[in-house]
């Protein structure tokens, strides 16, 4: 049974002009953004295709489709973490988007090879630290993490958190099952108190010295510098951000996605594949991506300047990120390290 929180509403009326004649396409969202909002705005205005979307978490949503099977009124299907996106495209839900524009524009690490799913906005997992009490030496990869030389300096949330365990999966598919079991008990042993809270939560203990180092996701440092709260002006400002992995030959900093796909039943096909292309568009990056402090999928698109100010990075592909079953192993690793 679905959670109360699923909506079916959401409806964004097309221009009067139009409305009589204009398509409807049903998005299945596991986004619950106000800028999303103002992107179904902006893609009916463009096409005069209307919008409705249903709203629930990834699981639930993969699971409704299925069983409305034939009948199911989904035409596209958008959620957070490109394992999500995996389990989807597992589960059958999906089909080729066959769509020119999104692979010429987002980047081949950033599509699934199979071209079922491709990444929309993307949020770097990043180390954080106080500028005030200095970067910590020797810490340029996620690998270093497990360094003792970190013991008790480090605030991280729950291991069983989607952010964490997809790291975690990355550090697996580069390394392999010993060493990651090996970099999480260090990573545990070096834990500055017990799991918890959420990432604003690690990097907002810095100031205070409960931690010397953070691990976090730009978007929520990016959300606390756009307040107008002097306080979380003040905060971002004092906030170090460390790009991991960005060496020559280097794998890069891992990064969460949200991505779009078509769905297999999809009744609206040819407009929903407007909908697809019109994601990968300049306006659409920047209503999402400025909007909501997530880093654009297509290179050169807008940024917000808060974001830009933390530094440029190169960012892993999410290949490894593909395999479900690699998530489920990696869980288990840290889970048996200690880190809870």
């Amino acid at each position: 049974m679905l959670r109360r929180h699923l909506l079916a509403l959401a409806v964004i009326a097309a221009p009067a002009a139009v409305q009589a004649q204009a398509q409807e396409i049903a998005i299945y969202t596991a986004r619950h953004y106000d800028t999303d909002a103002q992107l179904y705005e902006a893609f009916t205005r463009e096409t005069g295709i209307r919008v409705r979307t249903i709203q629930a978490e990834a699981d639930q949503l993969v699971a409704r489709i299925r069983s409305e099977g034939a009948n199911s009124p989904a035409d596209v299907f958008i959620t957070v973490d490109a394992t999500r996106l995996a389990r989807a495209e597992q589960a059958g839900i999906l089909q080729p988007y066959a769509i020119p524009a999104v692979d010429q524009r987002v980047p081949a690490g950033l599509r699934d090879p199979n071209g079922q799913w491709f990444a929309i906005t993307m949020r770097g997992r990043v180390i954080m630290y106080d500028k005030q009490a200095g970067r910590p030496e020797g810490l340029n990869r996620y690998e270093d993490l497990a360094d003792p030389r970190f013991r008790g300096q480090i605030c991280v949330r729950a291991s069983n958190h989607p952010y964490n365990v997809a790291l975690a999966t990355s550090i697996l598919a580069a390394d392999g099952e010993a060493a990651t079991e090996a970099w999480a008990r260090g990573v545990a042993a070096n834990l500055a108190r017990p799991p918890q809270g959420g990432d604003r939560d690690q990097f907002r203990a810095l100031p205070s010295g409960q931690c010397r180092i953070a691990i976090s996701n730009t978007y929520y440092l990016g959300h606390v510098g756009r307040s107008e709260r002097p306080e979380d002006q003040a905060l971002f400002q004092r906030i170090g951000v460390i790009f991991p992995n960005q060496a020559a030959g280097d794998r890069g900093t891992h990064v969460n996605v949200s991505g779009a796909a078509l769905v297999k039943t999809s009744p609206n096909p040819a407009a929903a594949r407007r909908f697809l292309e019109f994601l990968v568009s300049d306006r659409a990056q920047e209503i999402v991506a400025q909007g909501n402090m997530e880093y654009p999928a297509v290179p050169g698109a807008p940024m917000h300047p808060l974001l830009r100010s933390m530094g440029e990075f190169r960012a892993e592909s999410i290949e490894a990120l593909r395999d479900p079953a690699r998530a489920t192993l990696a869980l288990q690793i840290m889970q048996r390290a200690g880190w809870r």
